[in-house]
């Protein structure tokens, strides 16, 4: 189990307390916070509304809706999720607001299982559900009056940049699918990390080889063997909190995990809703055992919908968006390296490098 924690704490992607009672049925239940708690101030050119929906599962998913002011006749719409371990008041509802602010209708949305959100046990990850739930805010936004339904995108940042992809080579009627400093969770949860964890002068990463069979079944061994104790306690025993602490880190710390602590861990990034953010637990023991053993974007070359993968130049992820778009089959698809930027600078502007300009034009070009 210790193995399990620190591949998963690695990828910086845990963390969080739950104050929901054991017991309490978080579909029924959702208590919505209405005062604004995001990490980025609030716009004057768009309208707020805290909203729920339910996907497929029966699971509400809570979210908060953009529209721009003066909105006339039906829009172009966007979905928004991520990153992974995240809630839609940090990175998620920033590109939200920012793109309605340029004319469309967006909804940012925590993920089953986490948030705001309902699902239980908490802090469990499927690739399936949460590639549905994508296709659950494509539900809820061609619902609106005041959305053209024939024109909605999706958008994901990092893990839910994978799920993003997935929906959209599943999901035909999202018309234009964005990417940001995208992961592939399943991918770097069978194969741990494809890069050396100590960055070269230039920035960049060496490539090495991915996990063995061997290195798989054992992780899958710990996963598995965890459950007989996570059974008994309904599935919510959570693995050990994160590695995200400052005090924690040593000469051995890579330099992403020192940059995913300066986002979560202090005032520019944490939130305490947010896994990634709370020290004191982390996912579910069980949840990456799907992770691990159903991997993702296995039909991207069948993909049909346009698509733009956004990445840092210096980013220790990079490798996750140039092979999915080398994979992916169709011919309207980029790739846009920004010069300079690591993983972290695209979660939001302090760097002032998030293209939004490059994602306004080309939402505006495919849904139309």
């Amino acid at each position: 189990m210790k193995k399990i924690a620190i591949l998963l704490t690695a990828i910086a992607m845990i963390a969080c307390t739950n104050t929901q009672k054991k017991g309490e049925d978080m579909n029924s239940t959702l208590k919505l916070t209405q005062e604004w708690d995001k990490i980025f101030p609030k716009s004057d050119k768009v309208e707020h509304q805290k909203v729920t929906f339910k996907n497929r599962y029966g699971i509400t998913l809570a979210a908060d809706l953009y529209t721009p002011k003066n909105i006339n006749g039906k829009a172009s719409a966007i979905a928004v999720g991520g990153p992974f371990g995240a809630v839609k008041e940090q990175s998620s509802g920033l590109y939200a607001q920012t793109l309605a602010e340029r004319g469309f209708v967006t909804l940012a949305f925590d993920p089953s299982y986490t948030g705001e959100s309902g699902g239980e046990p908490r802090n469990m990850a499927s690739p399936d559900i949460n590639t549905e739930d994508f296709s659950a805010a494509v539900d809820f936004l061609g619902s609106l009056d005041n959305v053209d339904r024939e024109k909605i995108g999706i958008l994901g940042i990092c893990g839910w940049g994978g799920f993003a992809l997935n929906a959209a080579i599943s999901d035909t009627r999202i018309k234009a699918v964005a990417t940001s400093t995208m992961y592939d969770m399943t991918r770097v949860m069978a194969n741990g990390y494809e890069i050396d964890m100590k960055q070269n002068a230039n920035g960049s990463y060496d490539r090495k080889a991915p996990q063995t069979a061997e290195d798989r079944y054992q992780m899958k061994k710990g996963m598995n063997e965890a459950r007989w104790e996570a059974s008994k306690n309904g599935y919510a025993d959570l693995l050990p909190a994160n590695n995200l602490r400052k005090e924690q880190f040593t000469d051995e710390t890579p330099q992403f995990i020192k940059e995913y602590s300066d986002f979560y861990t202090t005032k520019r990034g944490f939130h305490p809703r947010a896994v990634n953010s709370n020290p004191d637990g982390s996912w579910a023991t069980t949840s990456a055992i799907s992770l691990v053993n159903m991997p993702i974007l296995q039909y991207a070359s069948e993909n049909r919908t346009p698509a733009l993968l956004i990445h840092g130049e210096k980013a220790h992820s990079r490798y996750f968006s140039e092979d999915a778009f080398k994979a992916l089959g169709n011919d309207n698809k980029e790739l846009y390296i920004v010069p300079g930027a690591t993983h972290v600078d695209l979660y939001d502007n302090k760097a002032g490098v998030i293209p939004y300009d490059k994602l306004e034009s080309f939402f505006k070009e495919n849904l139309k």
